[in-house]
């Protein structure tokens, strides 16, 4: 076995390996929903989920009443709401307890079909999956709970009715014992609210309250991916680092003393945010930059819920005096250019690593960013894809020069290379010593082939990351049958591709992974033709591996995304001209054509 064909074998079965244990050692995990399960009736919002400003948690206001089951309009229609309308939301806030809970992604549907719903990003308690913000004072001093606004709060509307980018709204609230409470919400043209409460002193005497917000998300969302390669779940910015917590990590924390069971608890002096991430959505409290307060991430067991709280320190409010704090809540899409606006504009700390970039984000951003401003001027992801593609090789070319080149003087040396062979004959020691000594007089490097190889393995996972993880990739068309490059190719040979009259199987099914659709099929072909630059090695053990490899490929590929392989395949024809045209430029003229006919008649004669 010559030295080129063991660094090719090393190389592809090395990324092999790695592609293997990504894909079937880690699969998906499915969600299973226990039909047993007690659904939630009651939340302990406000109340009983922060403790008071003063001393030991307090009981709370009273519970939130709700029953399951009913539908999401029918459980809307229990409280009065203000609507929300803007370009990107379509929703309402619930004037009792002037909650945020019920909000539609106006330009996001759940599928490619035509009539398919908006994506529901939050929703009220009542209806399965319920997931809200809210916003509130925790009582200090001789205050109790019922003297500051609860779950149950009915609030007052004052002046605009609906809250749009350009009209925010405000609700008051008086408590009857001198104190007023304002709350005034506005959003942008994006997917920032914008909050600000307030509250007036008229008691007579000083109050002391701790304004705090919190998300909340009743039972686990049963709509993960359960993938390793994304993190969905809770997250926190403490300024100093990014922590990322699934929801049993919630479940498994221990019990704080003022916060009570499954709780985790941290002090944030400033630079802080917290909240909810999914695929490709999520909420985030982000308190005031330069505030510090009380971050805390728990678990509610007893209600199932999972709760984000951002708490400020307590404010001491003279009598005649008026204190106000401002909250930003994001909830929307996870789009990088809204995302990173925010980071820059609002002085949002490291705002952009809320998506997940992983640990070859020093590769993901540049190569997102890069793909992001291609697909600006193109138009189109898939050939931005291409045009990604065709880039990163230029980049790469210098070192693939190099390593042609080495292939093919590798090649002219193949006579003086079998002639030290015969005269070595089984002693090992001196075969390669004798090797060593041509290589450097004829100044080659028997390593060269295999670098360009591995360079590709870090590229190809962080491509995938970023097709998987990016909110751009999710239904992006390319052209014809491919309308989404973040899922499977949907076309199959079971019906030619779309030329019989009866649909495709279900990608992701075993249906769809014997009979796979166009793009594998042509990524399989694209690497047996790149194998055929070189005659095949005599090594019946590497004649094998080279025969099977790229139709393993091709079917283990073929349940990836269809952007990776339009990248895999595009690679594939871009380093196949090179490598031609180098070997070429070296005086070696690769003979494909008699390479495959050599393969075809030794197919034949073993048989």
């Amino acid at each position: 076995m010559d030295d080129q064909n063991k660094n090719l074998i090393l190389a592809t079965a090395l990324s092999f390996l790695v592609i293997m244990v990504w894909f079937i050692l880690f699969p998906p995990e499915e969600q299973v929903i226990d039909p047993n399960a007690t659904a939630v009736t009651q939340s302990t919002v406000e109340g009983g989920a922060v403790p008071a400003a003063d001393g030991p948690v307090q009981s709370g206001t009273p519970a939130i009443a709700s029953t399951t089951g009913e539908t999401r309009a029918a459980t809307l229609s229990q409280s009065v709401r203000i609507p929300v309308e803007t370009e990107n939301f379509e929703g309402s806030i619930s004037l009792t307890g002037g909650r945020l809970d019920d909000l539609k992604l106006s330009r996001y549907k759940e599928s490619l079909d035509a009539d398919s719903d908006q994506v529901t990003l939050l929703s009220p308690v009542g209806t399965p999956g319920a997931y809200l913000a809210v916003f509130g004072w925790a009582p200090g001093g001789s205050l109790g709970f019922e003297d500051v606004p609860g779950s149950n709060t009915p609030w007052t509307v004052e002046g605009t009715p609906t809250l749009t980018e350009t009209s925010p709204v405000t609700l008051t609230w008086d408590n009857g014992a001198g104190l007023t409470f304002s709350r005034e919400i506005s959003v942008d043209d994006k997917f920032m609210f914008t909050v600000r409460q307030s509250v007036t002193n008229a008691s007579g005497e000083i109050q002391r309250l701790a304004p705090f917000s919190s998300i909340e998300r009743y039972g686990e969302p049963t709509d993960q991916k359960g993938f390793f390669i994304i993190h969905e779940g809770a997250m926190r910015q403490t300024g100093e680092e990014l922590e990322e917590l699934d929801y049993g990590d919630l479940r498994d924390f221990e019990a704080d003393p003022r916060w009570g069971p499954n709780s985790s608890v941290a002090e944030i002096e400033a630079n802080g945010w917290l909240g909810f991430t999914d695929h490709y959505w999520m909420t985030t409290l982000v308190p005031a930059g330069d505030l510090p307060f009380t971050s805390v991430l728990q678990y509610d067991a007893g209600a199932d819920i999972y709760r984000s709280t951002a708490r400020l320190a307590t404010v001491e409010l003279a009598d005649g005096a008026t204190t106000e704090v401002t909250t930003q809540f994001f909830a929307g899409a996870k789009e990088w250019e809204a995302i990173r606006e925010y980071e820059s504009a609002n002085t949002i700390y490291r705002f952009i690593d809320s998506i997940d970039w992983g640990w070859f984000f020093f590769l993901t951003k540049p190569i997102f960013a890069v793909l992001h401003w291609l697909n600006g001027i193109i138009g189109n992801m898939g050939w931005a894809i291409i045009t990604l593609t065709l880039l990163i090789k230029a980049i790469l070319f210098p070192l693939a020069y190099k390593s042609y080149v080495s292939m093919a003087k590798m090649k002219e040396l193949q006579p003086e290379m079998e002639k030290i062979k015969e005269r070595t004959g089984d002693d090992r020691q001196k075969l390669q010593v004798e090797m060593m000594a041509l290589y450097k007089k004829e100044k080659v490097n028997p390593a060269a082939g295999c670098l360009p190889i591995l360079l590709q393995i870090p590229i190809f996972f962080s491509l995938y990351k970023v097709i998987f993880v990016t909110i751009e990739l999710r239904h992006a068309p390319w052209f014809g049958p491919f309308q989404d490059l973040s899922a499977p190719d949907p076309t199959s040979i079971l019906n030619l591709w779309g030329l019989l009259p009866f649909a495709a199987p279900e990608p992701g099914s075993i249906v769809a992974l014997i009979f796979i659709g166009i793009l594998p099929l042509i990524l399989g072909i694209s690497m047996w033709l790149q194998q055929k630059l070189n005659p095949a090695p005599t090594d019946p053990t590497q004649q094998m591996i080279f025969a099977w490899m790229p139709w393993v490929f091709m079917f283990m590929l073929g349940s990836f995304a269809s952007g990776l392989v339009v990248y895999w395949i595009a690679n594939n024809i871009i380093t196949f001209i090179q490598q031609y045209a180098i070997m070429r430029s070296q005086g070696y003229t690769p003979d494909i054509f008699g390479n495959i006919r050599a393969g075809f008649q030794r197919d034949k004669a073993e048989k």
